[in-house]
């Protein structure tokens, strides 16, 4: 009897753990029902050891670089944020020639079937592709799901072996963007002839993204790449996982190829391609200066996403690893207001490693020189006051607690407004002062109420009117006070970049 008792027990234990390492992708079902709050991380920098605070990783003086196994340490600290999906800049591994810092641009890629070498643990007695795969399963067991990013270049070294994978001009010179001398933009072929070699490149990727467990795709710059390269990559994916989610990084500001040479693809057409969502020109707050821009693009991207069926969804893309920290820009107020955005509109939050903590991506040898480099550089090359992207780096952070506690307040209050912001209506509201800016999401019964100031440098004071109002219960959630609601009507002065957020209850 107690040996039967005892096989029983191991069988419940083995099935019980067999349970909990299944997982079963929703990303897809989550992004469009806007459930997903993302954060976009490096995982060469995200649990790395800096301990001479210069900012960067001296592997010689025993300082620690980020690894798939040393990350698994901060995804309980991840899911305590109230983030459930996270972004991972390219793992591809990088270049070396005319290169950009001292370990390549993660978008510098140097092939598509293998990882960055600087993200294997050698502490580890897994391989390097289950140390990635162990990441992945050990977020999973957390509800944290994953996005890969694929780049849109290859790197100058890719260029030199396979002439053939890039983009040419009309001098046979491939096309370098912007002045990111490290990468020469990949090809696609055209609207009627898909370039084969570089899609099997992406095929490849997607194929051995999908085998690591990845639950979707961030297409670096996917405008452009033909419509009909992105629809049949995505239908092979779909075939393999119907919930394997794609984001194209595109917005409404992006109107015009990279270069002459290259195609361009508008956001609309990659939705229809079948990409789940894409970049709302958000990113543009910072220049905000009246309610009516704001207004402007909120109408224009949420009218936008009207028209697709089935539906698509958008991030807020108020800040990314391309824009300059919000505590740079414009102070705390700024990342407040971005947090209560994030939380108050129907869209898929969104966030990068150090926002919720205020780092402003400062490093203290930063395009200074190196005394080793793994590339042609020898200078810690960075974009100030953004997640560097270049060298081997210190662990994003900053020691800001109140823009940490409102963080988990905000992700936390998503969750319970969600039905209320995909079931109800966006409807702006016009206040007597240009500065202040105010808008109810919902219905009549039940709505969320926000206004903001978007002086962040002055006291701004307004009448907000509330339409329809009688006599709601109102429940503050982000007040400096309570408000005193008299005919519909709030008269308010606010604080430089305050924003306020309130239930009313009918």
């Amino acid at each position: 009897m107690r040996k039967i008792l005892l096989i029983l027990g191991v069988l419940m234990f083995s099935c019980a753990a067999y349970a909990q390492d299944l997982w079963k992708n929703d990303l897809r079902t989550k992004f469009l029902n806007n459930e997903a709050v993302i954060m976009e991380i490096n995982i060469r920098s995200f649990n790395s050891q800096d301990t001479n605070g210069d900012g960067f990783i001296q592997e010689e003086l025993g300082e620690v670089r980020g690894t798939f196994i040393n990350g698994i340490d901060r995804l309980d600290e991840i899911k305590n944020l109230g983030i459930n999906t996270l972004h991972i800049l390219p793992i591809t591994p990088t270049g070396k020639l005319k290169s950009l810092g001292t370990a390549g641009s993660l978008y510098a890629a140097l092939d598509f079937k293998s990882l960055n070498k600087d993200l294997y643990d050698a502490s580890s007695s897994l391989s390097f592709e289950d140390q990635a795969k162990e990441f992945i399963k050990e977020a999973h067991k957390r509800g944290i799901r994953i996005i890969v990013d694929i780049p849109a270049c290859g790197s100058y070294d890719l260029f030199l072996q396979r002439p053939d994978l890039f983009v040419t001009n009309s001098s046979g010179e491939p096309i370098v963007p912007s002045d990111w001398t490290d990468v020469r933009l990949l090809a696609s072929g055209t609207e009627d002839k898909i370039d084969t070699n570089v899609y099997s490149l992406y095929k490849d990727f997607v194929k051995y993204v999908m085998s690591l467990g990845a639950d979707g795709i961030r297409a670096d710059v996917a405008h452009c790449k033909t419509m009909i390269f992105w629809k049949e990559l995505i239908e092979y994916s779909r075939k393999k996982d119907p919930e394997f989610m794609w984001l194209a990084e595109v917005s409404e500001e992006d109107k015009e190829p990279v270069s002459s040479s290259s195609v361009f693809t508008p956001y609309d057409k990659l939705l229809e391609a079948g990409f789940d969502g894409y970049y709302g020109s958000f990113f543009n707050i910072k220049d905000w200066k009246n309610s009516g821009e704001l207004h402007s693009q909120l109408n224009l991207t949420f009218n936008n996403l009207s028209n697709f069926t089935p539906k698509r969804a958008v991030i807020g893309s108020f800040t990314t690893h391309d824009e300059v920290s919000p505590i740079v820009l414009k102070g705390q107020a700024l990342s407040d207001m971005i947090i209560w955005l994030n939380a108050t509109l129907p869209v898929n939050s969104y966030f990068v490693d150090g926002f919720q903590s205020g780092d402003d991506y400062k490093y203290v040898m930063g395009n200074k020189p190196a005394s080793n480099t793994n590339t042609d550089d020898d200078i810690y090359f960075i974009h100030n006051g953004k997640i560097d992207i270049f060298n081997l780096s210190r662990k994003p952070g900053g020691n800001n607690i109140y823009i940490k506690n409102d963080f988990i307040l905000g992700n936390d209050v998503k969750k319970s407004l969600l039905p209320i912001l995909n079931s109800g209506n966006y409807t702006p509201i016009k206040t007597n002062n240009s500065k202040v800016f105010s808008y109810t999401v919902g219905n009549l019964s039940k709505r969320v109420l926000v206004y903001g100031n978007l002086n962040f440098r002055e006291n701004e004071k307004a009448i907000v009117k509330i339409p329809k109002y009688k006599n709601d219960t109102v429940i503050p959630i982000k007040v400096s006070k309570i408000p005193d609601i008299k005919h519909g009507k709030i008269q308010t002065t606010m604080q430089p970049g305050e924003i306020v957020v309130l239930i009313l209850n009918n």
